[in-house]
Parts: structure tokens; C-alpha cells; sequence
């Protein structure tokens, strides 16, 4: 690798096991609307996705309750729910050795960037990503596709010299819409399936696989 090469990790379920904080989020959420909680399978699966695009399936198509709810996990996730996280077993190591081979690393996350950034103040190697995408705005939406458009600009990095690090096809899918490989991973919150119909350059099982699977490694 060289300092023409760019890593662009995902948050949740890349970096960080945050389900015990946003499935928290989401039970006080539903319980401020007066709505019933989804079984935790069905919690589980919205961790990635936008919930404009989730809660719907659970609440309805009343788009006042969504952003009701929306709104209360919000609060209830900056004040509390974001510490509640843990740093997967080996991803402090994978960092570092990216890092001291020279690749760039960012974070392009669905989270919105006032939650995202408090998140990855708190981490031990947060000092490590020279830049986070998110939506600009708690009630914004980006996908994943226009975020990592803007950091190949902003880091002046050809699609070729760069890789999408992410456990949900959304990940892989914004990689492929700029022509930059889509790495999988598997200990997050997709699934071997879902991330190789969504057309993986190559998949991981552990973060100690994952340097050797990059395309310029």
C-alpha cells in the first residue's frame, strides 16, 4: 500500500457491536409513541438501513408517528445510548496496520454526524480516520453512494486505490455505484447472502483476514 490508497470503514457493525444501545433507542422510541416493539430479530435487521425506510413496516404509513419516533431514538441515543457500544476484537489492530501502511482511512456511516462523531470521539483509535461522512443533519438522509463520491474527491483518491468496508449490502452497493471495491464483513449485522448478492468484491470473516483482501494490498 501507499498514501494513494484510501480504506473506508462503516460504523455499526464494522467497527463497533452497537446493538445494545440502538436496539435500546429504538425500544424507549416506540414506547414514547405508544407503538409496540418488534421481537428483537426485527430490530436487529433495521441496524444499517435509513429508519425512514424501517419503521414504516412496524408503525404504519403515517409519516408523522415515524418522525415522532425517529425524533424520540434520537434523544434517547445521543443521551445515552451511543456509549453503549463495544469495539469488535481486532479491529483496534486491523486500524493500526492499515494506517501504518500507509492507506488513508475514513468512516462513511448512515448515522447521522452528530451521533456518529460522538461516537467515534470516544474511540481509542479515532485519531486514526482523517474524515467522517454522514448525513449532515439529523434529518437528513445520504446514502451511501453520494458519501463515498465525496470522499474520493475530498481525498483525491482514484476509485481504483480504494475499498468500502461494511457489513450490509448498502455498504457494498454504494461501493459499486463509484466503482470502488465493496469488502464485507461478517461479524456484523448482515449476513454471507446478503452481502455477496449485493455483489462483494470479497468478504471477511474475522478483521484479521481483511488487509489481505484488499484489492491494492
Amino acid at each position: 500500500m501507499n498514501a494513494a490508497t484510501l480504506c473506508l470503514f462503516d460504523l455499526d457493525g464494522t467497527l463497533i457491536d452497537s446493538e445494545p444501545g440502538i436496539l435500546g433507542s429504538i425500544r424507549h422510541a416506540f414506547a414514547r409513541v405508544g407503538a409496540a416493539v418488534p421481537a428483537d430479530p426485527v430490530l436487529r435487521g433495521w441496524i444499517g438501513p435509513p429508519f425512514q425506510h424501517t419503521f414504516p413496516s412496524a408503525l404504519g404509513d403515517d409519516p408523522v408517528l415515524v418522525e415522532a419516533a425517529i425524533a424520540a431514538y434520537r434523544e434517547h441515543y445521543l443521551d445515552q445510548g451511543w456509549a453503549r457500544h463495544a469495539i469488535y476484537p481486532g479491529i483496534a489492530e486491523l486500524v493500526d496496520t492499515l494506517a501504518a501502511a500507509g492507506c488513508m482511512l475514513g468512516v462513511v456511516t448512515a448515522k447521522p454526524l452528530p451521533q456518529a462523531r460522538k461516537v467515534i470521539e470516544s474511540l481509542p483509535f479515532a485519531g486514526r480516520f482523517a474524515r467522517v461522512y454522514g448525513p449532515e443533519s439529523d434529518h437528513a438522509h445520504a446514502g451511501k453512494a453520494p458519501l463515498i463520491a465525496r470522499a474520493l474527491a475530498d481525498f483525491g483518491v482514484a476509485a481504483a486505490a480504494a475499498a468500502m468496508i461494511g457489513d450490509r449490502r448498502y455498504d457494498i452497493e454504494g461501493a459499486r455505484a463509484n466503482r470502488v471495491a465493496g469488502i464485507g464483513v461478517l461479524w456484523g449485522f448482515g449476513d454471507r447472502a446478503e452481502l455477496e448478492q449485493a455483489g462483494a468484491h470479497a468478504i471477511a470473516q474475522a478483521p484479521a483476514e481483511l488487509a489481505a483482501l484488499l484489492p491494492f494490498g
